[in-house]
């Protein structure tokens, strides 16, 4: 296995001053990668360059985090921040090799904090605390605690504990911050009460203790379900490296219409598939350590052929799928990879069902004094947002609003480039311009469900009385399966198999 070896920056600026560099992520590229190093500034002497990843932000597991909130730690961090970062070598050997990035960064940072005074922890120089991530089965009517609300201090904590909820990783006096994926802090004892009654069997638990709440107080972050250590979750992914044989891999992969995914199906005896592990119903989350469920079923099959004669598989089986999405996070985070995006099916099912989020395809159709917006950008990271609508003008008669976030400039999104390529793709629309915006409430609702915003899910507000320009950008029907038919040819080759079932 590679040997890792993160560094550790702490970058110091001026009032006025910017740290020196672009934090970004980028396609076909995994993690935050550090670009546009100024030469002699923080980021350079701090020993930043360019391609490394960011792993932690002081002290904070970052890597496998929504990229609007990594931006936000930075950005909250006025005249100093601490990075772990490695380089873009080590960090494209660690995921092909499945290394445990976040176990990496701690020991890492515990090492070297032995060797230098520290930078944001204690002066025991402590590991970062982390938030737990619980899995809980109900035994004889009971999970094995009780719930305490405590004068002077505000939430819900765990007391009277049996030895099944200690051995889900539950502590004295933790602090109960989620229930299956939904915030309770706020709660009163009797909602939290009747949440954790409807969950049934089953529960997962996200919780805190007073070391952990403290530390990040004195770092002035908030505590997100993606700083949680997943360790004490029982049921775990399974990576398997499956070798091509005279036959293929031995086995069929099937999308089907209830949801759940990618499903590994008939797998044959003795076939390089069975050799492995590989097992009826299993559901593949992911190809060579890039996730699978954004993805229609002729690409994740295309990925398959496309890896030669070895494939490396993540897949779940049914419970530990169900235990995932009952804690609302990806299989693809155990191994720390960038989190699952949804596919346009369950995007849809999700914010339809719950909160009314939703984007906004506006269009714009030129006036005497443009478009009637200002474009406005924060130095050194990725995003635009609109800035002074004119009153109506026709960025405010085809709905834009001040603050809203750009997430398409015709069809093309740019919520990862820089601000003049945004100006210049405006600039070169002509008399009429389509954008996909988002308010920053649904821009963090989306981005917590890790979920891509897509103008498939917008409100279309029409600034003209013409339709809008492309409608080639809006979702495709899903065709129709055709009859399956087994094939005899290897992966590597055209296959008879329907859209949704293919031999591999």
């Amino acid at each position: 296995m590679t040997s890792l070896q993160p560094r550790e920056c702490k970058l110091t600026r001026k009032d006025g001053e910017s740290y020196g560099f672009c934090m970004r992520i980028e396609k076909f590229k995994m993690g935050h990668l550090v670009r546009n190093v100024e030469k002699g500034g923080p980021a350079e002497k701090a020993g930043l360059k360019d391609g490394d990843r960011v792993l932690r932000v002081n002290g904070a597991f970052v890597d496998k985090e929504e990229h609007g909130k990594v931006a936000e730690l930075v950005r909250k961090s006025v005249n100093s921040v601490v990075f772990l970062v490695l380089d873009d070598k080590s960090y494209e050997n660690a995921q092909k090799e499945g290394v445990c990035l976040q176990e990496l960064g701690q020991k890492s940072a515990t090492q070297q904090h032995a060797e230098h005074p520290p930078l944001v922890r204690n002066a025991q120089s402590a590991p970062v605390p982390q938030l737990r991530l619980c899995y809980l089965v109900k035994e004889r009517n009971s999970y094995g605690f009780s719930l305490k609300t405590s004068a002077g201090q505000n939430g819900l904590f765990i007391v009277d504990l049996a030895a099944q909820a200690a051995k889900a990783g539950v502590q004295p006096n933790d602090r109960l911050i989620e229930i299956n994926g939904e915030n309770v802090e706020n709660d009163t004892h009797e909602e939290a009460v009747e949440k954790v009654r409807r969950s049934g069997n089953q529960i997962v638990f996200l919780l805190s203790n007073k070391e952990t709440d403290q530390y990040y107080k004195r770092q002035n972050m908030e505590l997100t379900r993606g700083m949680a250590s997943l360790k004490l979750l029982p049921h775990k992914p399974r990576s398997l490296e499956v070798k091509k044989g005279n036959n293929g891999y031995g086995f069929y992969l099937r999308m089907e219409p209830n949801g759940k995914g990618h499903l590994i199906k008939d797998i044959d005896s003795g076939s390089p598939a069975a050799k492995v592990g590989l097992k009826e119903n299993d559901i593949l989350v992911a190809v060579n350590g890039e996730p699978t469920e954004a993805l229609d079923h002729d690409a994740v099959v295309e990925k398959i052929r496309q890896s030669g004669e070895s494939v490396t598989l993540l897949v779940v089986d049914e419970e530990t799928d169900a235990m995932y999405k009952m804690a609302k996070i990806s299989p693809c985070l155990y191994c720390h990879k960038p989190p699952v995006q949804s596919s346009l099916e369950a995007q849809v099912a999700t914010y339809s069902e719950g909160e009314n989020h939703k984007p906004r395809l506006c269009k714009l159709v030129k006036g005497p004094s443009g478009f009637g917006f200002r474009l406005n950008a924060i130095q050194d990271l990725p995003g635009q947002f609109i800035k002074e609508v004119q009153n109506n003008g026709p960025g405010h008669i085809a709905g834009l609003q001040v603050d809203d976030i750009l997430i398409e400039v015709n069809g093309v999104n740019v919520e990862n480039e820089n601000y003049e390529n945004v100006v210049a793709r405006i600039r070169d629309s002509g008399n009429t311009l389509m954008l996909l915006v988002c308010e920053e409430e649904a821009y963090q609702y989306f981005k917590s469900q890790n979920m891509p915003i897509t103008t498939s899910m917008a409100d279309v507000l029409d600034g003209s009385k013409d339709p809008p320009a492309y409608t080639e950008i809006q979702a495709p029907e899903r065709p129709q399966p055709k009859p399956r038919e087994k094939a005899s040819s290897s992966s590597s080759s055209a296959s008879d198999a329907s859209d949704d079932d293919t031999r591999l």
